[in-house]
């Protein structure tokens, strides 16, 4: 394992993760040994824009329920119980942080879903999955750690079946001007490495994908960011120190003031 890779587990890994979430269940008044993938919705999804960003992101792709789904950097599984939830696919998720996967996979257990998902410690860029595996792909909110990223969409696309359809979201880098620290991905620049939509773009088509759509976010993430609603991600919620205020007021600055954007990217695995 780097050292960078270190860091971000260090970063994301509280050993609290699923104690807090359980808490925080109690405290809205659920029952934690009586729950729906629903009950989780606003407890674990990490992405800016929770929930309503996954149902907009798997509204574009068109899955079916045979498919197989992969989830590049699934943190604690939410993105992936609602597809296997909502639509019926099987889907399996990776992360480089061990709490995350442990979190995932006893969620999964409490909402009747751990037939209809995996979760497996494993990096983005060397996935044990042999080549074309899998029908389609998500990766929401974890390329912002990765600096090869021409190794992650090289190996994402290794793993995807011909005609497979992939969503990125991701904040992306819109201007050149340095970002406020910390951010819910990092606490420095030695872990955060952001790059331009157009580069996005770019990097898929070389790794084998063809781009069908580039959608900024930007208007998504400040409603976001200042309702208050169930959605919405008070420190009471997030059960991670993702939920810092400091973490939401810098990137909520950032993307006020052009430098950054949440986009999400949707691309179809060309043929070999």
């Amino acid at each position: 394992m780097s050292i960078i890779d270190k860091m971000v587990i260090d970063h994301y890994e509280s050993g609290e993760t699923l104690t807090r979430i359980l808490k925080a269940l109690t405290a809205a008044g659920l029952d934690p040994d009586n729950l729906s993938a629903e009950d989780l919705a606003p407890f674990d999804e990490f992405h800016i824009g929770g929930r309503n960003a996954t149902q907009y992101a798997v509204g574009k792709m068109g899955l079916k329920p045979d498919d197989r789904l992969l989830d590049v950097g699934c943190g604690i599984g939410g993105a992936a119980r609602f597809v296997a939830a909502s639509v019926g696919c099987h889907v399996t998720g990776i992360d480089l942080t061990p709490e995350f996967i442990d979190v995932a996979r006893a969620l999964s257990t409490r909402v009747g879903l751990s037939d209809r998902t995996d979760f497996e410690v494993a990096s983005a860029l060397n996935m044990p999955f042999e080549a074309a595996s899998f029908d389609a792909a998500i990766s929401f909110h974890a390329a912002m750690n990765i600096a090869d990223r021409p190794a992650l969409y090289a190996e994402i696309a290794r793993v995807m079946k011909a005609g497979a359809v992939l969503c990125v979201y991701d904040v992306m880098k819109t201007s050149d001007q340095p970002l406020t620290f910390p951010l819910p991905w990092a606490e420095s620049a030695a872990t955060s490495h952001l790059i331009t939509p157009e580069a996005t773009v770019e990097l898929l088509e070389k790794a084998g994908f063809s781009v069908t759509d580039s959608d900024d976010r930007s208007i998504i993430a400040r409603a976001f960011f200042q309702q208050d609603q169930p959605e919405s991600p008070p420190a009471s919620r997030l059960p991670t120190d993702l939920a810092a205020q400091d973490k939401f007021k810098n990137i909520l600055d950032c993307i006020e003031t052009g430098r950054v954007a949440p986009v999400q990217i949707i691309a179809t695995r060309n043929p070999a």
